[in-house]
């Protein structure tokens, strides 16, 4: 929530303003190929080990990247023929952003979100697998690695993906109720 919630603000920043797309835009793209490996002992050393915060800050980071870039996409990525359209009936910016912008966006949305409750999920595991209690997925996957028992960690792994692959069909169907035109135009597209 955390990294979805920011991500969107700064992708409506960034769709707003050109200079912020364009100074955010490619922060956002290379500091999303730093790997999560490097960054995890940095941020268990800033909230602490055994804090969950540092765990949720992780996953956050690791949505944080997809929701900005596609909402800002979603944002500014519009037919100019409708924008046109808007302008010709005298919309304001904000009408044009409400009845425009903001549907344009919703499968940009959607796709980020199915892409970043996958990384939510490899985040907080691997903020795991580098400290926390010992009760926790990622330091079972870890303590069963270094004992032997791979068949306890395997199960760990699988858990894990199990959870990420629901967490991926809550957002599928969301997006079904939530925008049901775009199923109907993407099936005509087929």
């Amino acid at each position: 929530i955390i990294g979805t919630v920011a991500g969107i603000v700064v992708g409506f920043a960034s769709a707003r303003w050109a200079l912020a797309r364009d100074i955010l835009l490619p922060v956002a793209i290379g500091a999303s190929t730093i790997p999560l490996i490097a960054i995890a002992p940095i941020i268990n050393n800033w909230f602490g080990v055994l804090n969950p915060l540092s765990k949720a800050m992780m996953a956050a980071l690791l949505v944080f990247f997809p929701i900005v870039i596609n909402v800002t996409r979603g944002l500014v990525q519009v037919q100019p023929s409708a924008l046109e359209l808007m302008r010709s009936y005298a919309a304001s910016d904000p009408e044009i952003l409400r009845k425009v912008r903001i549907p344009n966006m919703l499968p940009f949305l959607f796709t980020a979100l199915k892409v970043s409750t996958t990384l939510a999920f490899i985040g907080a595991l691997v903020g795991e697998y580098f400290g926390g209690s010992s009760e926790v997925l990622g330091r079972i996957v870890l303590t069963s690695m270094s004992s032997g028992s791979f068949a306890l960690a395997w199960a760990g792994i699988i858990l894990g993906a199990i959870g990420a692959i629901v967490a991926y069909m809550v957002v599928s169907v969301l997006e079904r109720l939530l925008i049901p035109w775009y199923a109907a135009l993407r099936a005509g597209e087929i």
